[in-house]
């Protein structure tokens, strides 16, 4: 009998229904009922109290939970009351902890809380879907890699930078941090055949490239977004992307619409169909590292930070490489291309000339114009004004330095033989410059401080630049991306931040915070003011972004759409409707991330060092571009705080993967999934005419 009353009180818990039960939860005392404890079958508590589970004591004999005494506080409340509090707790803080504690109907009330603001087809700027495509078959090896690129049957690592010369260091607390921090890749794993790599877009088409093949597609007014090309897979990985979709001028026929990719010193190039399908038209060797691929018209450019440039032309089909100054920036206006240099010379190619006017085997490459301190052009900005005379347009370009100035010169069109003449200097910048833009409002840099921007406000008489009253300062701010810079402007190359943007319309920055976020924000780059955010529909982290500027309908009263397309680790593209967003400018949230989004961004990234991972990956870039986390009222700890990845994780990524995936033989290893952050506080209405001030925030001048 003595046996099967121990047995009972066992079952039964450690006492009657009403007795008190002592708990210190992190330290922090509560004391409530058994009954109001283990009214949940089969919970955390119930099996606690009934002896499943071991209990650890504290000094006054109250049972110690190591779990956040916050959190708890709101569960307790429920489990007395049966009510949801949410005041002062996250609503993913508290899902993950009633999941701990094994609370079934808290647990389902948070999961249908949260589906009220989740949605597979996106907000309302999501404007369409395209499902990763079928995995093709192996491309015939009739041209394989050759010489120091091909080590091991793989593609040798190669450092790729084309607009900043070598070791121009970090500024900012974070930059300085990753000197002995490596952070993870987007997806885990840089060689993930299923994820998207690039994207880039002209006109109506689009190119997305995976690790060893590419697709193209195009949009028809009634039928949408169509796959017209799938190249077969290639032996290597593809590190450059480059499409041209029309050329206007003229039309080349089969060449009118083309699509290259290159890695190491390779160029591979195909001609597309309007109807759909393409041909291959051949492999070209720049013999050095690719590190641009762009087209100028209908000519294919690559070059490289040695020095070299490889010109094809489409009409002659013939494929020139000549030796220039190590180059660290480009930009291309009409048919003229600007390499800058960092011997402090900008030289230019008119290769609408190419290769009619050859000489030798010569590019004609022309040294327009040289830096008076002689320091290296790390950036580059071509404006054309439209014509004002017969003589032609005035010439207009911006360039940094790599001592972080920032100079504008012009060309008048009737000085040609003069050459350009320096307009204005500008030395706000105290780290090299790693993107400018000069545009018909507007003149706006990054340096390599953490993707720091700086904008001018830019006077115009009569369409031409004027001093008077001349330029003004509108905005100081910052692009918080943790990504490696291994691309244009020191970013990534799917990742490119931008300004995105036609040069007589508002240019936009799209800011990712960390490799895996599934989230993007999209900013004003005249002010730093959020015009919008927007989240994968799948869940699966973004790999690779741009921004597309799509032609108007044939309709009457058509005009122009700016989209935001988004690649994604499980091979999905996205596309997002920029110009809606920068329609309701008046409405959307002041300024970058606060202090809780940029905490709850970087819980998604592991900032310790990664000593295992150190001897497989290549060595941090000095230029990796995080932000300073400095405020002057507070200091934010950066230790190794991580979320815990919900229930729903689970099904977002049931419903990402798929075949695609299983045929690429290895599933898409993604990240836990971002927290939402809070919902902003409303703003007054503004009408979409009232000027564009920067935003008052509380943090210090520079936002995340």
């Amino acid at each position: 009998m003595a046996a099967a009353a121990n047995a009972a009180e066992g079952l039964s818990g450690l006492g009657p229904p009403g007795q008190v039960i002592h708990l210190n939860v992190g330290g922090k005392r509560f004391s409530t009922s058994r009954q109001t404890l283990t009214w949940i079958p089969d919970s955390f508590f119930s099996s606690l109290l009934s002896g499943r589970i071991s209990t650890l004591k504290d000094e006054t004999g109250a049972i110690f939970i190591d779990r956040d005494p916050t959190v708890f506080a709101p569960i307790l409340n429920f489990l007395r009351t049966k009510e949801l509090d949410l005041r002062g707790v996250h609503g993913s803080s508290l899902l993950h902890e009633a999941q701990f504690y094994g609370l079934t109907p808290l647990v389902r009330r948070l999961q249908l809380r949260e589906e009220l603001d989740r949605s597979s087809c996106g907000n309302v700027l999501f404007n369409g879907y395209l499902p990763p495509p079928v995995f093709p078959v192996k491309r015939p090896n009739r041209h394989s890699l050759a010489g120091p690129q091909q080590v091991g049957g793989r593609p040798a690592p190669v450092r790729r930078s084309n607009t900043m010369p070598p070791n121009l260091g970090n500024a900012g607390l974070l930059g300085r941090m990753l000197d002995e921090k490596i952070p993870p890749s987007p997806s885990g794993q840089p060689e993930e055949p299923g994820m998207v790599r690039l994207v880039c877009g002209h006109h109506n088409w689009i190119a997305v490239a995976y690790t060893q093949f590419l697709v193209c597609y195009r949009l028809k007014e009634a039928s949408g977004w169509q796959l017209v090309f799938s190249s077969p897979r290639l032996d290597w990985p593809i590190e450059r992307l480059a499409l041209t979709a029309r050329v206007p001028g003229g039309a080349l026929g089969e060449h009118d619409k083309m699509v290259a990719a290159a890695t190491g010193s390779e160029i591979l190039l195909w001609a597309l169909q309007a109807e759909g399908g393409g041909s291959e038209i051949g492999v070209f060797h720049l013999g050095v590292p690719v590190e641009a691929l762009f087209f100028v018209g209908n000519q294919l450019i690559a070059t490289s930070h040695t020095g070299r440039i490889g010109v094809w032309n489409a009409v002659t089909k013939h494929w020139q490489v000549q030796e220039v100054q190590p180059i660290t920036s480009y930009d291309a206006a009409g048919s003229f291309l600007l390499l800058g240099c960092n011997n402090g010379s900008i030289y230019y190619v008119d290769v609408q000339k190419f290769p009619l006017r050859m000489k030798d085997n010569d590019l004609l490459v022309s040294e327009l114009y040289r830096d008076p301190a002689e320091d290296g052009v790390t950036a580059l900005s071509v404006y054309l004004t439209p014509k004002t005379s017969d003589s032609g347009n005035w010439i207009e370009i911006a360039y940094g330095t790599s001592s972080g100035g920032v100079r504008v010169i012009v060309q008048h069109p009737e000085t040609v033989g003069s050459g350009p003449q320096l307009f204005q200097t500008f030395t706000v910048h105290r780290s090299p410059v790693t993107k400018i833009m000069l545009s018909e409002k507007h003149l706006i840099s990054v340096c390599a401080d953490n993707n720091h921007v700086r904008t001018w406000s830019v006077t115009r008489f009569r369409g031409m630049i004027s001093t008077q009253p001349g330029s003004t300062p509108l905005a100081s701010f910052k692009i918080l991306a943790l990504e490696s810079a291994d691309g244009h402007g020191g970013c990534s190359a799917g990742n490119d931040i931008g300004p995105y943007g036609e040069r007589d319309d508002q240019q936009v920055f799209i800011q990712k915070v960390v490799p895996s976020a599934s989230q993007l924000f999209v900013r004003l780059s005249s002010t730093g003011q959020r015009v919008c955010s927007v989240r994968s529909v799948d869940g699966s982290p973004t790999t690779a972004f741009t921004v597309l500027e799509c032609e108007g309908s044939r309709r009457l009263g058509s005009r122009p759409r700016r989209y935001l397309l988004t690649g994604q680790a499980n091979g999905s593209l996205a596309m997002w409707d920029l110009t809606t967003a920068m329609d309701g400018l008046g409405q959307a949230p002041a300024g970058g991330l606060t202090e809780e989004e940029l905490m709850e961004q970087l819980e998604q990234c592991e900032l310790a060092p990664l000593a295992s991972s150190r001897g497989s990956l290549p060595s941090p870039s000095p230029r990796i571009s995080l932000t300073s986390l400095h405020s002057a009222s507070s200091s934010i700890s950066l230790s190794g705080r991580h979320g815990s990845p919900s229930s729903l994780q689970a099904e977002a990524q049931r419903r990402g993967g798929g075949s695609f995936v299983e045929r690429c033989q290895e599933l898409v290893r993604s990240g836990p999934e971002p927290r939402r952050p809070p919902t902003p506080a409303p703003r007054p209405p503004t009408g979409l005419e009232a000027p564009l001030t920067p935003p008052r925030v509380k943090l210090n001048e520079t936002s995340f």
